[in-house]
């Protein structure tokens, strides 16, 4: 029987780690899908291309043309339309869902956490008054601290955003994870930052910020992960990490080959 045929949507420590756990396994053929946002990306040892696909009418004909079993949608928690054209199409095509999605962060005793639903709240909670603040947010979610310019920001990203798109007295740090904590407590002192607004994203990657936030007693505006999408009437499921990703692919190629 030919392998079975998957498509990874990625762009996150899960899907390279899926990618690396299927590569050489001759029971499935996997192309991972990277956004093209990052100028140097990891690059997988399996099948891969870069960029959109169209939005949903151009995902469902990509689907359909390469005769894609599978769909597992391991993009960042953030991605919101991205995961809703992934949904629709897969509404569209009926084949299998499987989300990756690694556990939110949760406050443990000593953090000083501020949740808020966005970053115009975000940007809202630094208050009237001015702060030097640490923004890990990613290069897309900028525009709403230009509306508080009296404060001084401190942006880490992979890639240095574009210089239309900064807030006033903004510096940049490029980086890419993963950090240690002490490596963060030295950035967090050098540069006197007294707030850190940053996403729910999870993981360990960039974790030890929030180390680093509790031990010098540093409040953290935490901007909550928005709601997945609706996968009502679809074969849907989710699951944590690239193992069980693994152990769901395997599943659905036995129940393939008893379906054949």
């Amino acid at each position: 029987m030919p392998p079975l045929k998957i498509l990874i949507l990625g762009g996150t420590g899960e899907a390279s780690a899926l990618a690396g756990l299927l590569a050489g396994n001759s029971r499935f053929s996997p192309m991972l899908s990277l956004a093209g946002v990052t100028a140097s990306p990891r690059l997988p040892d399996i099948p891969w291309r870069s960029g959109g696909f169209g939005g949903v009418a151009g995902l469902t004909s990509y689907i359909e043309e390469q005769n894609i079993q599978a769909l597992i949608i391991a993009t960042h928690p953030f991605a919101v339309q991205m995961r809703a054209n992934a949904t629709a199409a897969g509404r569209a095509t009926q084949i299998p869902l499987l989300f990756i999605e690694r556990p939110a962060w949760q406050a443990k005793q000593g953090d000083n956490w501020r949740e808020v639903a966005g970053m115009t709240k975000a940007a809202a909670a630094l208050g009237n008054s001015p702060r030097r603040v640490l923004l890990t947010i990613g290069r897309k979610d900028l525009a709403p601290f230009a509306a508080t310019p009296w404060h001084d920001y401190l942006i880490r990203s992979v890639d240095a955003p574009p210089p239309e798109t900064l807030p006033p007295r903004a510096k940049i740090v490029t980086a890419r994870g993963p950090f240690t904590q002490i490596e963060d407590q030295q950035l967090l002192a050098e540069h006197r930052i007294e707030v850190i607004v940053t996403k729910n994203s999870g993981g360990t990657a960039t974790e030890s910020k929030l180390h680093a936030a509790r031990a010098l007693g540093l409040p953290v505006i935490m901007v909550a992960r928005p709601e997945w999408p609706d996968v009502t009437g679809l074969n849907a499921v989710k699951t944590g990490d690239a193992p069980g990703a693994l152990a769901w692919l395997e599943t659905l190629h036995h129940a393939t080959l008893r379906g054949a």
